[in-house]
């Protein structure tokens, strides 16, 4: 067995290759999905009257699918309609997303269509992200950061992966506006340690009319297109840790209350 050819691939780009079976990601023993519809595993449905009903089940989650397959646990911080801003005013709140119980190994952030599409919310920038969060701006970058920072709160040394807005030419996601948005994640990738950016726009499938007849059910995707979204951000978790060994090598420490992760890093 050749391992450096399964691990370092020559050329390799994200996504080259859907792993199959027992993925890096499950490196992981838990993870917080933090996101809106396309988080919750979201069916739309047309009702006799003309009206739209949407609703969330989450056991068809792509989160939900990656933890089945890894044997790990999974949060389901999300709902349908969520925003960024709904998150950190009212909604992680009400929900208990912040208790100490629950923090994370890792942290999946997908939020951003409800805040610019929908919204038309204020992107933001760096300047809106303040040495105190409580201060941050009041756009969609300084609310994304004190999502950040609120769970580095109960989980310093976790790991954080910023989903971009997949390349969707449908609902017209490809423009300058939105290559905006994603520059701004791949900036609080920067900003922040131990966070990366999952790129669906640059490395991930089209969004054309044949995919959405495909994976989509109305507005958002159907069972077998939660199935496909679970195999594209488990890949490219994967893809991450194999490309950055030394990063995750302590992940087994975070959280694990029978060791000292400051004692483990001091000695390194």
């Amino acid at each position: 067995m050749n391992w450096e050819e399964k691990l370092y691939k020559e050329n390799e780009k994200p996504l080259d290759t859907l792993v199959s079976g027992y993925s890096h990601t499950s490196i992981f023993r838990t993870i917080a999905f933090v996101g809106d519809s396309m988080s919750s595993g979201e069916f739309e449905t047309l009702n006799d009257d003309g009206t739209k009903g949407y609703h969330d089940f989450f056991e068809y989650s792509w989160g939900q699918h990656i933890a089945r397959k890894n044997g790990l646990k999974a949060y389901s911080f999300s709902r349908g309609g969520m925003t960024a801003k709904e998150y950190i005013e009212s909604y992680a709140e009400e929900k208990g997303f912040w208790d100490a119980e629950k923090a994370a190994q890792a942290y999946v952030i997908a939020l951003g269509v409800n805040d610019i599409c929908n919204a038309h919310m204020e992107l933001g920038s760096l300047d809106d992200v303040k040495p105190d969060y409580r201060e941050n701006g009041k756009t969609y970058v300084g609310y994304y950061a004190q999502i950040v920072a609120r769970y580095k709160e109960i989980s310093p040394d976790a790991k954080f992966f910023f989903v971009t807005f997949p390349n969707d030419p449908v609902l017209n996601w490809s423009g300058d506006h939105i290559e905006n948005v994603n520059k701004a994640l791949y900036s609080l990738a920067e900003h922040f340690d131990n966070a990366y950016v999952i790129d669906l726009n640059k490395y991930g499938p089209l969004f054309d009319e044949r995919f959405r007849e495909q994976f989509f059910m109305l507005g958002h995707m159907n069972p077998s297109g939660y199935i496909l979204i679970a195999e594209i951000v488990d890949s490219y978790i994967d893809y991450i840790v194999r490309h950055n060994p030394k990063d995750f090598e302590m992940v087994g420490f975070i959280n694990n209350i029978e060791c000292s992760w400051k004692f483990f890093k001091s000695i390194k």
